[in-house]
């Protein structure tokens, strides 16, 4: 059965087609520059890269364009497009109504275009491609797979604020939580590792957006991101948790409008905010090697942020089984795994740091020190294997 996996941005359409019998990618691509100039990159396994320039005056126009790669004579890995079963959607949020995968129909769609105003970045460009791969594949299942469901069971004291309840009833703002894919993905592989389905696990998915999810016996019971993906350990350009108060201070003594103060927040604080060089953790690390002392900084406010979650979740849940790294930080940065486990092996949590500075790219592995009571591990994240697991699972 092969399902084909969708994630549409504003002006770009990401793509995976598995053979859910194999487990195998058959080829995978990016439309970029969606409504601008168009390039398409479509790879397939032991194969050379296609790349393109092609006139992609919409998502509609895109998703053609993937269809006719992947069933083209010589680019091709499929004889017709009728040998695609479903097509999983990936949403960043479902909001309170859409708590697991589901298949979109009108009913669902139409709930998704209501709560925009609670998604406005992602929202509207994966319901574009939504709609496209619809119009393009009328006869087929399509399957939403939403970050924010592996929430969707917390308790309430994990999820509401305490502002007025009132604010909650009528405008939905509580905690949602992002990246539950990932986590979900990256939790059950820790807990196949542990042979314990009952584990306490703590994942940390690391990159330019960054979250910390605690699970138990599989389901997540606390997450670092909240109402928005703004929330939680500082990012690329994303400020995390601060005083609220800053907020309304910034606007006063800035005289800033409440967007140029969210634009302040979103796109220009983090590593970009204290370090002044960049959002990418590659040149800040650069930076901090050669003495730059705010490019220091900004690494040991993301550590020291990253420690104060994890210690927490730890209380949460009265212990931890294992720690888990994923995502382009997580996978790829040995000094940040090293500096996060530091000094906490009284939580019974150490790493073999000459391990993990060798230890290969891209491969699960385990960098616990020998004798450790929690298990430390590194674990590349597939959410699109998990989007076409769960379209799998919905509609064969």
């Amino acid at each position: 059965m092969k399902i084909l996996v969708v994630n549409a941005g504003s002006s770009s359409l990401k793509y995976q087609l598995f053979d859910m019998d194999t487990n195998e990618v058959l080829a995978k691509g990016l439309c970029e520059r969606i409504g601008i100039d168009g390039i398409v990159t479509h790879k397939r396994p032991g194969k050379d890269d296609y790349k393109s320039n092609v006139d992609f005056p919409n998502h509609k126009a895109a998703i053609e364009c993937v269809l006719a790669l992947l069933t083209d004579k010589e680019k091709g890995v499929i004889g017709s497009v009728d040998e695609i079963a479903a097509v999983g959607h990936r949403f960043a949020h479902g909001g309170e109504k859409l708590k697991k995968s589901s298949i979109l129909g009108d009913q669902e769609l139409e709930y998704l275009e209501s709560i925009v105003g609670l998604n406005p970045l992602h929202g509207p460009p994966a319901i574009s491609g939504l709609k496209a791969c619809k119009e393009v594949m009328p006869s087929i299942n399509h399957v939403g797979v939403f970050d924010t469901s592996y929430y969707s069971e917390m308790k309430e004291e994990a999820y509401i604020y305490p502002i007025p309840y009132e604010l909650y009833e009528k405008h939905k703002i509580r905690r949602y939580g992002f990246h539950g894919t990932s986590h979900r993905y990256v939790a059950a592989k820790a807990a196949e590792m542990l042979g314990k389905a009952d584990a306490k696990i703590i994942t940390c998915h690391l990159g330019n957006g960054s979250s910390i999810t605690a699970t138990v016996n599989g389901k997540a019971v606390d997450t670092s991101m909240g109402f928005t993906p703004q929330d939680g350990v500082p990012m690329g350009t994303r400020s995390g948790a601060i005083d609220p108060t800053v907020v309304t201070f910034i606007q006063k003594a800035e005289g800033i409008s409440a967007d140029e103060a969210d634009k302040l927040l979103n796109k220009e604080s983090g590593l970009l905010g204290v370090s002044g060089i960049s959002s990418d953790c590659r040149d800040i690390c650069d930076a901090a090697e050669k003495g730059n002392h705010r490019a220091q900084l900004a690494l040991k406010i993301l550590v020291h942020n990253i420690k104060k979650i994890v210690g927490s979740y730890i209380a949460e849940m009265n212990g931890v089984d294992a720690i888990v790294f994923t995502a382009g930080i997580g996978e790829n940065d040995r000094q940040i795994r090293e500096d996060v486990c530091k000094n906490m092996a009284w939580l019974g949590i150490e790493i073999d740091e000459a391990f993990n500075k060798s230890c290969p790219r891209g491969e699960t592995v385990d960098i616990s020190a020998k004798g450790a009571k929690v298990k430390t591990f590194v674990i590349p994240t597939n959410e699109e294997y998990m989007i076409a697991l769960d379209t799998l699972n919905l509609t064969k």
